[in-house]
């Protein structure tokens, strides 16, 4: 039995026009800048969300000045209107700090009134656009802070083509936003049953399927069978690209993948990296998914990621 994705996984939606010759048109910005909208963002990468999370708050641009200013960058055009983020005023040891995401942490409760959220708790709660444009702002500012200095020659670098190239001072080189690509795979058994793990020092009872980074010259089917095994002792076949999601977290493509492992063969967690891999029967998931925190033992992932998109599609399935 094979399935697919039922709808975008929730940070890859995106509305806006981001193609790249707006960028560098200084004519056609400072045409728009008057009507543009600001969204800021905090070095923690939260942004003020107001009617309990759904609404990401922007401000108009002609507060910021008569032209972006020089950390901003566009986030893309839509309807005449540019949209543009700015980080917010201050730094990291101004801006109070979130809760540590630990074994005890929960999710803020949600208001009424514009609060500072993360990607992770509100990225599924809001619109499409402003889920595109909360996940494009966080994935930027990840970058800008560390590409400071030139990869080749070691100068300082500038933010160029409205915050998507940054300019070595000294040798001139261009660089640009750094993508990592990860592949994420549902493996299941051709029927009924799931493959789910828990990584060292998640809380207990948080599972998820695996993942693993792309390796130099290795494609993303390759990966998907080596992180497999690696992680969890197990071959897979039948590897079927599902969809993709960006993860600014710091800089990562998720890219997915289902693929179906044989459940008779033993279960060798890797040691270090995960804690606990187990078969998990559908109507389980299905029951964890409907009521979570219902079976303690099974707590599934945020629905702001892929991960979650994945499970409730594989679960929504008939074997």
């Amino acid at each position: 039995m094979s399935f697919e994705l039922v709808g975008l996984p929730a940070l890859s939606r995106f509305t806006v026009d981001r193609r790249e010759p707006l960028r560098g048109d200084a004519e056609r910005i400072a045409q728009l800048w008057p009507k543009a909208r600001v969204v800021e963002v905090d070095p923690w990468g939260r942004a003020l969300v107001a009617e309990r999370g759904t609404r990401l708050v922007d401000r108009p641009a002609t507060e910021f000045g008569d032209g972006p200013p020089p950390d901003a960058v566009l986030l893309g055009e839509q309807d005449g209107v540019a949209f543009w983020a700015v980080p917010s005023a201050g730094d990291e040891t101004d801006v109070a700090a979130p809760p540590g995401r630990t074994a005890s942490w929960t999710p803020p409760e949600l208001t009424d009134r514009p609060q500072w959220l993360d990607l992770r708790t509100t990225g599924a709660l809001l619109d499409d656009t402003g889920a595109g444009l909360f996940t494009t702002a966080v994935a930027l500012f990840q970058w800008h802070r560390t590409a400071k200095f030139c990869g080749l020659c070691g100068g300082t670098t500038e933010p160029v083509k409205s915050g998507w190239a940054r300019v070595c001072s000294d040798c001139g080189r261009e660089e640009y936003p750094r993508t990592d690509a990860a592949v994420i795979c549902l493996v299941h058994d051709g029927a009924d049953r799931v493959l789910l793990a828990r990584g060292e020092g998640w809380p207990e009872g948080r599972y998820s399927v695996l993942a693993g980074f792309v390796e130099a010259g290795e494609s993303l089917e390759s990966c998907v069978a080596r992180e497999v095994e690696e992680e969890v002792g197990v071959r897979v076949g039948a590897i079927h690209y599902l969809g993709s999601q960006p993860w600014p977290f710091p800089r990562s493509l998720m890219v997915g993948f289902e693929a179906v492992a044989d459940p008779a063969e033993p279960l060798r967690p890797a040691d270090g990296e995960i804690a606990q891999a187990k078969w998990v029967d559908r109507a389980d998931v299905r029951r964890a998914l409907a009521d979570p925190g219902g079976i303690p033992d099974l707590l599934l992932p945020p629905n702001s990621s892929i991960a979650y998109r994945m499970l409730t599609s594989w679960a929504a399935a008939t074997a």
